[in-house]
């Protein structure tokens, strides 16, 4: 079977993954809220909408939406504060082309259920251009908040994944520690495209292999560059040992960009402040890693974002379009 897959050739799912993820090219999206705020502060979300509209605009490729139930203040980052589904729903009406992602929804704090179906929901009302970015959860305060223990969450992540999967079917029969599903009932709205495409966060507390073997594409964190070759080409050799076609792989990046284009690097928390000169070619070279989108998140920005936004489409995006 492995002499007939096709290297670098993604599965075509919906929309939003098609166009985001093309083998051997890397397309930039941005982390929501579309401003800076200091560590332990809250954002304001003033004009939100307005800001994703511009990003669309401007041909940025994707919106990525965190999932925070509570404001944890020992984390330092309450997310975008808003329910990420609510949200999506009205990003759905508000833009048209740009795809619309979660990163990523905390499996084992939700029934899957409700994950399904609003994320099967936002899909269908934004004609297939849902990304469903998934993972087991980082801030132990929450768990017992919703009365679950964080220490099986790892469990709850698989048993949610699968009953996902299993939903997107007609009447499906399946059960696990989530749920019984006889086959007499069905959930509905079925996704825009042939399934909602997840991808997988980190280890999400799995191993390797059923990381590569049960996510649509993986997301990562960013490292330097040669450890980044090496997880990449790991997880895709894990891929293909799984018989399966090729997998996009996405990682986030905090950039502070500076008006000088040719301002140096200097590191800022998971990423860097420098001019666009080097972040083009950084972002060139984890292309040629095998990365094939890129989140910025702009929370460290010093410029104003609506300048920062364009100073990147007039510099950046046309060398990633």
């Amino acid at each position: 079977m492995l002499d007939k897959i096709q290297p670098n050739e993604f599965t075509q799912i919906n929309v939003a993954y098609n166009r985001v993820f093309r083998p051997e090219r890397l397309s930039i999206g941005l982390v929501l809220p579309l401003e800076a705020y200091a560590v332990g502060a809250e954002p304001t979300l003033r004009g939100h909408l307005e800001a994703a509209q511009k990003a669309e605009e401007l041909g940025f490729a994707a919106l990525w939406l965190r999932d925070v139930p509570f404001n944890v203040p020992n984390f330092g980052d309450p997310g975008q504060v808003f329910d990420p589904f609510v949200y999506l729903g009205a990003l759905a009406t508000a833009t048209d082309r740009i795809a619309l992602g979660t990163s990523s929804v905390i499996l084992p704090l939700r029934h899957p259920a409700h994950v399904a179906k609003a994320a099967a929901t936002t899909d269908v009302l934004s004609g297939g251009r849902l990304l469903l970015g998934v993972a087991s959860g980082d801030r132990p305060e929450e768990y017992p908040a919703m009365n679950h223990s964080f220490d099986d969450r790892g469990a709850r992540f698989r048993d949610s994944v699968e009953y996902i999967r299993a939903v997107g079917s007609d009447y499906p029969e399946h059960e696990n520690a989530q749920g019984k599903l006889g086959g007499g009932i069905d959930l509905l709205p079925k996704p825009h495209g042939t399934r909602l495409p997840m991808l997988i966060t980190g280890g999400s507390q799995q191993s390797p292999d059923w990381v590569a073997r049960n996510g649509d594409g993986w997301m990562t964190y960013p490292r330097n560059a040669s450890a980044q070759g090496q997880v990449i080409a790991d997880y895709r050799r894990r891929v293909r040992e799984a018989g399966q076609l090729d997998k996009p792989v996405m990682q986030s990046l905090y950039v502070d960009i500076v008006d000088d284009p040719a301002a140096p690097p200097r590191p800022i928390h998971l990423g860097f402040q420098s001019g666009s000169d080097f972040l083009r070619s950084y972002l060139r070279e984890i292309e040629t890693l095998g990365v094939n989108h890129v989140a910025l998140n702009l929370r460290f920005n010093q410029a104003p974002i609506d300048a920062t936004l364009e100073h990147l489409a007039d510099t950046v995006l046309p060398d990633f379009s």
